[in-house]
């Protein structure tokens, strides 16, 4: 199931000339054959033993992003792949250079450097504008075609104004790229345009010296300490930048953030026009801080709450009801009394935003032999089930959102869900001999229906078969 691909194999009339990347979570093959106007690159989820979830949740979240941008500074979405044979995403194949490879060519000149980020800032406003956070802006990921235009790739860690937020949802730890994570994301909030300010601010201070300015930690802790712990001046790590570069570069890199540019339009108004930059305390700054700084700064972590994001132009959002699934349930009289109850709760109310979950046992990064037992391809397969569940239900699936949690206690799961993402009402079918969402767990616990009706912070409805 779900095999690498190979030069030559074909997939739904494309064809794999070959395979030009393997990250952390997809593989890209060049592929041709296709209808499209443009060139195409496949972007397949990687599946495989010891592959993160977060990979097939990414999967979604950017087929959805792509499906709602439009304009020149995302590529273009061609096809998308079936979700039970092969899935992927077929998209415009960006022909230039990523500004990481730019980079590595050495320091740019400040001017070149200026430019470059101005272009790079005037897209992320542009991603900005139809109301969607990056959230893992990187110089991998900026991409200039070669008329110096700028492209956003590899949306997979997206948040959209208008769209559930899944791996919000589903992943209570920070998600991003480590060097570059604004300080309201290492908390877990991601909701916040000036989150990618901070990020754009990183990559500055990156280019122009030669230095991630918090290094690449590999725990929270490691991350928290961004909260605290300012980066050396950039002007301290290379002399011959500008005071004007340093403010700019400083201002984005505030932990509060609202202390930071207000837009990325404003940042490359400033990378533009550098004689208009008023330079204040933080471009003339030469020491990393004396100790009563560095205190402050601990005192002010020690209490840290992010700024709320700003106003998106976003109505409040629809009542949200969770319905706690058993897809592979052996009592058919019981899941179409609960999909009879799901289907009568939607008619009801229009706006109603309905999240359909199950709950398996968390995926041991080793151990298993199986490929078909890989976290990945398990979280597709129950995926595929919810999605199967759904069509009994009857009601427009872009009302409905999915989710596979992971947790040896699955009314835990449940009733974390439902308190992180402020649910308004839950719905679950009746303990039944055989449920899967009972196996396992420990007999004092009681029953998963049970415990989420004495301690859910909002309403549950147990249903009962009529049989």
């Amino acid at each position: 199931m779900y095999p690498y691909l190979e030069s030559g194999d074909e997939i739904d009339g494309l064809r794999v000339i070959n395979r030009v990347h393997a990250g952390g979570m997809a593989l890209l093959y060049r592929v041709e054959g296709s209808e499209a106007a443009y060139p195409l690159i496949l972007k397949v989820p990687r599946l495989g033993q010891g592959d993160d979830p977060v990979a097939v949740v990414s999967y979604e979240v950017e087929r959805m992003m792509l499906g709602a941008l439009s304009g020149p500074h995302v590529p273009r979405l061609a096809a998308i792949g079936d979700l039970e044979k092969l899935p992927y995403l077929a998209m415009e194949f960006i022909d230039g250079h990523s500004l990481k490879e730019l980079a590595e060519a050495g320091l740019m000149p400040v001017e070149t450097l200026a430019r470059r980020m101005a272009a790079v800032a005037t897209a992320v406003h542009h991603l900005h504008q139809q109301k969607l956070v990056h959230l893992d802006l990187k110089p991998s990921n900026v991409m200039f075609r070669r008329n110096g235009q700028v492209v956003l790739i590899d949306l997979g860690l997206a948040h959209h104004a208008h769209f559930p937020d899944l791996l919000a949802e589903e992943f209570r730890k920070p998600i991003g790229s480590a060097p570059y994570m604004a300080p309201e994301q290492v908390v877990g909030l991601r909701c916040d345009p000036r989150s990618d300010i901070f990020a754009l601010g990183a990559m500055l201070y990156e280019l122009a010296t030669g230095r991630m300015p918090f290094g690449s930690p590999d725990s929270v802790r490691g991350l928290r300490r961004r909260l605290y712990e300012a980066p050396p001046p950039p002007r301290l790590v290379n002399p011959d930048l500008p005071p004007w570069l340093q403010e700019i570069i400083l201002h984005c890199l505030e932990v509060d953030a609202r202390k930071r540019y207000a837009t990325a339009a404003q940042l490359a108004f400033d990378l533009a026009h550098p004689s208009q930059v008023a330079v204040g305390p933080r471009g003339h700054l030469s020491t990393h801080g004396n100790w009563l700084h560095r205190l402050q700064r601990r005192l002010v972590a020690a209490g840290y709450e992010p700024a709320p994001c700003p106003s998106q132009g976003r109505s409040a959002p629809a009542s949200m009801v969770l319905v706690g699934v058993d897809s592979q349930s052996p009592n058919p009289q019981q899941t179409e009394a609960l999909q009879e109850m799901v289907r009568r709760t939607a008619e009801a109310h229009e706006y109603l935003r309905i999240a359909l979950a199950t709950v398996i046992r968390p995926h041991p990064l080793l151990g298993s032999s199986y490929v078909e037992e890989s976290g990945g391809r398990t979280h597709i397969r129950y995926l595929v089930e919810l999605r199967h569940w759904a069509r009994g239900i009857g009601i427009d699936e872009g009302r409905l959102t999915f989710h596979v949690l992971e947790d040896d206690d699955p009314a835990q799961a449940l009733l974390d869900y439902a308190r992180i993402n402020r649910v308004d009402h839950i719905l679950i079918g009746a303990s039944t001999p055989g449920n899967a969402l009972e196996r396992g767990l420990r007999p004092l616990l009681g029953s998963v229906a049970s415990r989420l009706s004495q301690e859910a912070p909002c309403s549950v409805t147990i249903v009962r078969s009529p049989h």
